[in-house]
């Protein structure tokens, strides 16, 4: 198993807890902040501010998160384990490889786990609108 794959592994485990309980313990944070340092200080913060909203394409049930930026002038589309359109992304995930995840993907599985989304339904045409835009 590589390092990366170990550090997913506890992630999960500690979204799935967060989950069942719907609350963040010390413990959670201190096992997070370990795993993904500044990124989860930042997530946090957007989750605070309501900055997640999840659309739910209709009638497909397809899901894509939309995360607030920091600084609230930007929205970013988001798949939290795979994907964001954030430039952390690209340059901290992808490029240099630094991080598993940006804070935007840290933001949405926070938010999903302790139930802090804004849900909204859309029809699927509007959906792959926004997703072409990518």
């Amino acid at each position: 198993m590589s390092a990366s794959s170990a550090i997913v592994a506890v992630a999960e485990s500690v979204w799935r807890q967060i989950r069942l309980s719907r609350s963040v313990s010390d413990d959670h944070l201190a096992i997070l902040h370990f795993l993904f340092g500044k990124n989860l200080e930042r997530a946090t913060t957007i989750v605070d501010q309501s900055g997640i909203g999840r659309v739910f394409g209709k009638p497909s049930g397809r899901v894509v998160f939309k995360v607030v930026g920091e600084s609230r002038k930007e929205d970013y589309i988001c798949f939290p384990e795979h994907f964001c359109t954030c430039q952390s992304f690209f340059f901290d995930v992808v490029n240099k490889g630094e991080q598993l995840y940006c804070k935007h993907q840290i933001a949405a599985l926070l938010a999903e786990a302790v139930g802090a989304c804004n849900d909204v339904s859309i029809p699927d045409e509007e959906l792959a609108m926004m997703l072409i835009r990518i």
